[in-house]
């Protein structure tokens, strides 16, 4: 699908602009930070899109003071007490210096202990961490996939985990690819698993359209629920 990307100011607001074979315009404001995005039909101008973002700015503003009004997690400094996420649930960070190779995370009750070498920094015992997150995530997904291949009829050839700024996950449907946000680890597994099928219905329908809903709703009936609840959810720094 041939698509244009270009960015606007409209009332003080960088927009995203999205240029697609479509048929109606449409705008979206996204998480973490309220960014906004609009796709246009092709063969709108630059003037039909501005006049469009002003209608629609009070309504923009709205939800860009929801999203940033969401709790937010401060940077993570890495210390015993702090609270850590996994799969939903809340922990308590133990740390645990250990000589030797044995480095890594266990759950133990709501604690989380973190086993690092003597006089590992911030940046080293947060990698031992970030590391521990991926090779669960991966698991779950694999798991996951291999569920959802069989119900959808479709192969994943390839997923990749890495840390996003602005999306839960991505893909390339041509090259049966998905990428997810690292950060999904820390969510319900039913919300990771949305995310999954979001991007899996995309090997289906490129575009947020109504044939996709409908996918999402055979797939995924409770769908719109999972996003909103995403939406929602706590964000970290």
């Amino acid at each position: 699908m041939d698509v244009s990307v270009k960015k606007m100011v409209v009332g003080g607001i960088e927009i995203k602009v999205l240029k697609k074979p479509i048929k109606n315009l449409h705008i979206s404001v996204h998480p973490p930070d309220g960014w906004v995005r609009v796709s246009a039909p092709l063969y709108f101008g630059e003037k039909a899109i501005r006049l469009a973002v002003i209608k629609r700015l009070s309504w923009i503003k709205k939800h860009q003071e929801r999203i940033r009004s969401q709790a937010r997690q401060s940077q993570r400094e890495m210390v015993s007490g702090e609270s850590h996420f996994f799969l939903g649930k809340r922990y308590i960070l133990q740390l645990k210096e250990k000589r030797g190779k044995q480095q890594g995370v266990k759950i133990r009750g709501e604690r989380m202990y973190l086993n690092i070498r003597p006089g590992a920094d911030r940046k080293r015992r947060l990698y031992v961490l970030n590391e521990w997150y991926r090779s669960k995530l991966k698991a779950l997904l694999l798991e996951m996939v291999s569920k959802w291949e069989r119900k959808m009829g479709v192969s994943v050839r390839e997923f990749r985990i890495k840390r996003m700024k602005t999306r839960w996950g991505s893909c390339n449907p041509l090259a049966r690819r998905i990428w997810l946000n690292l950060e999904l680890v820390k969510k319900p597994p039913h919300l990771i698993e949305y995310v999954l099928v979001h991007e899996m219905v995309h090997f289906f329908e490129g575009r947020h359209n109504g044939n996709f809903k409908a996918l999402m709703d055979k797939f995924l009936p409770n769908w719109r629920l999972y996003r909103d609840e995403l939406n929602r959810s706590q964000i970290t720094e």
